[in-house]
Parts: structure tokens; sequence; C-alpha cells
């Protein structure tokens, strides 16, 4: 801890590093993790489970923040959004945020240790993914990919925790959030693209170059298109695809929002990811309600 600064003065600079303050992250992960414990279970989960996965996604999702802070400790100040940013500016330290992030962690891990064994097996290669990501942005071209498998691999961890095994459904899945991930997280990196390019890390905006609004309408249509095939192998009914159909519409409302490119309007896009995964979720829980009504 910095010299002469209470945990009292720290905790502002710690909420911040956490991103408590800016739930939208959380949102994300958590939408997909919902989709998946309701699909694996046929309607509402186990009270104890979806209790451990609403927890474990709200610390991993922090624990990510630091670690993405850490990585990114010496380029955050040269970017205009991240320049104020708690490691960027020295109100945390580098070794500070480790201690956090492995404390967010480990209280994670304790978490799933009532689960079944292969939820606890699964737990290693998503922390794996969680903290190795921020440092894709130095060699991966779409390191948002990455973050999709990261950010979705709760799918096949809910799927463990309720069925005690992961289906080939599961990996569906997975690959439809990162097909998500990649969307929404690419109208993110089109607001930092001039910081990135003056930097030289790599994202899929840039990756994408001239072609990153196609891109992200194609991963938004990929998703939807996975999304409806776990419809028809799970035998959903109307609801399932009109919750659907609901997501595709606030993808055609993003499209309007990243066409011009303008930095505020692709972050509003981005933010506005949260209403897509929610879509999704009401239609799967609707129809599942209805199902066992």
């Amino acid at each position: 801890m910095t010299s002469g600064m209470s945990l009292n003065d720290k905790l502002p600079h710690y909420i911040r590093l956490m991103r408590i303050d800016k739930p939208i992250g959380t949102l994300l992960l958590l939408w997909p993790t919902l989709w998946a414990l309701w699909v694996a279970a046929g309607g509402w989960p186990p009270l104890h489970i979806l209790v451990i996965f609403v927890l474990g996604t709200f610390l991993m999702r922090s624990a990510g923040c630091v670690i993405n802070d850490y990585a990114d400790r010496d380029i955050d100040g040269h970017v205009e959004r991240t320049q104020n940013r708690p490691l960027a500016t020295g109100a945390v330290g580098a070794r500070e945020a480790l201690w956090l992030a492995a404390g967010l962690s480990a209280v994670a891990f304790v978490l799933v240790l009532p689960l079944d064994p292969l939820v606890i097996w699964l737990s290693v290669p998503a922390l794996f993914l969680a903290g190795s990501y921020p440092f894709t942005k130095r060699f991966f071209a779409v390191p948002q990919a990455y973050l999709g498998l990261a950010f979705g691999f709760s799918i096949p961890m809910g799927f463990a925790a309720v069925q005690g095994t992961v289906p080939a459904l599961a990996w569906m899945m997975l690959v439809a959030n990162a097909l998500w991930t990649i969307a929404y997280d690419t109208e993110y990196a089109m607001v930092d693209r001039p910081d990135d390019l003056k930097i030289g890390i790599r994202t899929s905006a840039i990756t994408f170059g001239r072609f990153d609004v196609a891109a992200v309408m194609l991963c938004y249509a990929g998703a939807l298109g996975l999304l409806a095939w776990v419809g028809v192998r799970t035998g959903a009914g109307l609801p399932h695809y009109l919750g659907l159909g609901a997501a595709a519409a606030i993808a055609g409302y993003h499209y309007t929002l990243i066409r011009a490119r303008e930095r505020a309007d692709c972050f509003k896009a981005f933010r506005h990811n949260n209403w897509f995964g929610a879509a999704v979720f009401a239609g799967i829980f609707l129809d599942h309600a209805l199902r066992g009504a």
C-alpha cells in the first residue's frame, strides 16, 4: 500500500480498479451464465448453484479488471479513455493490484468447492483464460475472440454444476457467446482505435479495418444463429425465438450507432449490449416457465 494512505483512502481507488462503479462488464458476463444455467436445468437451477455463479461472476469480472489494468499500466496513461485509471495514475501500486486480483480469485475458487468436481477442474482453465487475456493484445490479431472464451467459460461450468457433465450443446453456446463478445468488444475497440494505433496494441477494430462494421454484424448474426440452433436442440417454443428476435432488433439498432464510427456512439452501442443479453435470457426464461406451467 502506498505510504501515507489508509485503507479508507485506498478504498475508492480499489472500487474503481475493480470497476464496481461500472457494472456493465458484470452484466455482460452474467447474462450468458444465466442462459447456461436455465438451459442446463430446464428452468430454475438449484438456488445454491445460482447464488454461487452470480457471486462468482462478480468476483471474476472484478479480478479480470484488476489484471487487465495491471497488464496495461504502462499503456493506459496514453489512451484518452483510460488515462485516469488507478494504476495508470499511481493511486494503486502494481503489487497491491496483484494481491487484490489473487484475493478475488481465491474467494471465487472457494465458492465453487461445494459443487461437482468437474466444476472445480473447469475453474482452472477459466482462471487461466481470465488472467492471460490482457496480455493477448500484444500478439493476437483478434484478442476479442480470446476474451469471448474467457467471458463465456461460465457456460460449460454451469452445465457441469447442474448436470455433472458438459454436453456439446454447452460448447456451442460458448461459441455463440464468443461471437457476441467479438461483436460488442469490437464496438468498444472502435472507441479506442486512434489511441491503440499510436501505441501499437492489437484489437479486432484495427484488424478488421474498414470491414469492422460488417464483422460486428456478422458476429451478431452468428451468435443468434447458434442460439437458435440451441433452441431447436432443446425443443424450445416461441418465447425462445421471440427473445432472439428482440436481440436481433437490438443488434440492428447497434448498426445505426456504429456505421458512422463516431466514438461516442460506438461506446453507446457497446454499453447497450446489456439489453441484447437480457433479451436472449428473457426468451429462455419465459420459454421454460411456460413449459413448466
